[in-house]
């Protein structure tokens, strides 16, 4: 069951390096500060911790915009989904 809920950034962990583009970065901050966003990123929520494995984009734009929320589309998962995320 997905649902869509305002996160603090904080709390979403991100257990894989990504490479992200500044030219991308720059111009979603641009859109988010002007529209919003529109688009969540997705998340998994594992035993009560947020874990985001896509979206990474998105997630510098705010954090950059200094931003204290992201809206997540939430999934909750057990323990094993996450480890073969991260594997």
């Amino acid at each position: 069951m997905l649902r869509i809920e305002n996160i603090p950034l904080a709390k979403i962990r991100r257990p894989l390096p990504r490479q992200t583009d500044p030219l991308k970065v720059s111009s979603l901050m641009k859109s988010i500060a002007e529209e919003g966003l529109r688009e969540p990123i997705e998340v998994l929520e594992v035993e009560g911790e947020y874990y985001g494995f896509s979206g990474c984009h998105r997630f510098e734009a705010h954090q950059r915009l200094g931003k204290e929320t992201i809206k997540c589309r939430v999934r909750r998962a057990p323990r094993s989904v996450l480890q073969k995320h991260i594997a």
